[in-house]
């Protein structure tokens, strides 16, 4: 069932557990109602309704549902590396309500025609929210602007270049000035093509030991730098998609003192694990941007804590098998991780090094503030919520995994946290009870 359905979404009570509402306030729950859609009430006036079903969430944590800033669904495509429906159910099974699509698609998403194409096989096959977001240049290519006013007008809630560049610098600023035009955020992966040239992997100790292709730290800081001044002149919305430096979120935080209009956000793959993750030519973990230093990915841990990164994404990339059997330098780039993003931030908190409520605020208010969206936990808000049991595990293998894409980055290794339940407007997208 699509969460558009007409059918009406059942009147359901929620009771015990903890609510983390993406704020940073963490409350026991006594009884939350649901009716048409919403959270229409809380405690004693919640528990007096009479309900279709109640959902018992003693010792579960219940969070806002979380919104994904970069999402491949693979379609429209050849249907080899997954499509809307099996993503999106992969999303819902790793507490997702809303994703939003990277415009990274056969044909790529340049034309409000691929726009309403998505949305539309999202509206009869997808269990969640699918959001696009447009091209901001003809075909990725970065040369030709897109018809940004067409694509906002046909739904799409940001434009970007997905993981490609722009060609030069002038192409860049009229972007900018073009989408600022028309109340558009960019969402920018900041990358130098002609510092990073072929390199696919970071360029430090063990790229030097291994002989691969390096990309210098600098070939993001160089292009952080120019989209902050870009979009300090034009006065654009930017969104800095998937950093991986150090550096970069010091020119985050001074940029943002500065009133530039600027987020951010980092995969959860980069805040977990470091360049050492290519040591056995594994490749799974050839991604772009690649895995750094442990000092860069402390940096970023950092940066999501203090509020400077604002969300932390999935950068989902599911591949066929073949995409990534070949020798490292010809893989395709990507991890399949949408179904392990709370898993991999939950060893975080259990390691200290976030708060639960700092991991709930980057994958809920975070993201939603970016995009224009709220995700709350109050009176009168859309019921999408993910119930997790944070204490419970599960292992990634073939038999758990949704996705196309099996190049999950914690196969084969108990996890903590387990989505018992994923709800979109009262509805349940996921339930771990009916799999």
């Amino acid at each position: 069932m699509s969460h558009t359905s007409n059918q009406s979404s059942p009147l359901l009570l929620i009771t015990g557990g903890r609510l983390i509402d993406g704020q940073g306030r963490e409350t026991d729950n006594d009884a939350l109602l649901i009716r048409d859609g919403r959270i229409a009430a809380t405690g004693s006036q919640a528990r007096s309704a009479d309900v279709d079903d109640t959902i018992n969430a003693d010792g579960w944590v219940i969070a806002p549902g979380f919104v994904d800033l970069c999402c491949n669904l693979r379609e429209p495509g050849n249907g080899q590396k997954g499509n809307i429906a099996s993503e999106t159910r992969a999303a819902a099974h790793g507490g997702f309500t809303t994703v939003c699509a990277s415009p990274e698609t056969s044909p790529v998403n340049d034309s409000g025609a691929v726009t309403h194409l998505i949305r539309d096989v999202a509206a009869s096959r997808s269990p969640i929210r699918v959001l696009p977001i447009g091209a901001i240049t003809r075909g990725l290519e970065g040369d030709l602007l897109s018809d940004m006013a067409g694509l906002r007008n046909a739904g799409c809630v940001a434009v970007g270049n997905g993981a490609r560049g722009v060609r030069n610098a002038r192409i860049l600023r009229r972007c900018m000035a073009y989408a600022q035009t028309f109340g558009l955020t960019v969402m920018f992966s900041p990358e130098n093509q002609a510092l990073a040239a072929d390199g696919y992997a970071h360029d430090g100790l063990v790229t030097s030991r291994l002989g691969l292709l390096g990309i210098p730290e600098v070939a993001e800081t160089a292009a952080v730098m120019e989209m902050l001044l870009l979009a300090e002149e034009t006065g654009v919305r930017l969104h800095l998609s998937q950093l991986s430096c150090a550096r970069s979120v010091e020119m985050l935080a001074e940029a943002q003192q500065r009133g530039i209009q600027v987020t951010a956000d980092v995969a959860m793959h980069q805040l977990v694990f470091t360049e050492d993750a290519l040591a056995g030519f594994d490749s799974r973990f050839h991604v772009r941007p690649p895995l750094r230093s442990e000092t860069d990915r402390k940096a970023l841990v950092a940066g999501v804590r203090e509020g400077i990164i604002a969300a932390i994404v999935s950068q989902h990339q599911p591949h066929d098998s073949a995409a990534k059997q070949a020798p490292l330098a010809a893989t395709e780039p990507g991890l399949s991780t949408i179904e392990s993003v709370l898993s991999m931030g939950l060893e975080l908190v259990n390691r200290d090094e976030l708060a639960l409520t700092d991991l709930v605020r980057a994958l809920t208010a975070g993201p939603a503030s970016v995009i224009g969206r709220s995700a709350g936990l109050a009176e009168g808000d859309v019921a999408d919520l993910c119930l997790f049991d944070p204490a419970a595990t599960w292992t990634a293998d073939d038999s758990s995994l949704v996705s196309a894409g099996r190049h999950a980055p914690v196969i084969g290794r108990e996890l903590p946290g387990v989505v018992r339940m994923t709800l979109v407007e009262g509805h349940k997208a996921w339930d771990a009870l009916q799999v």
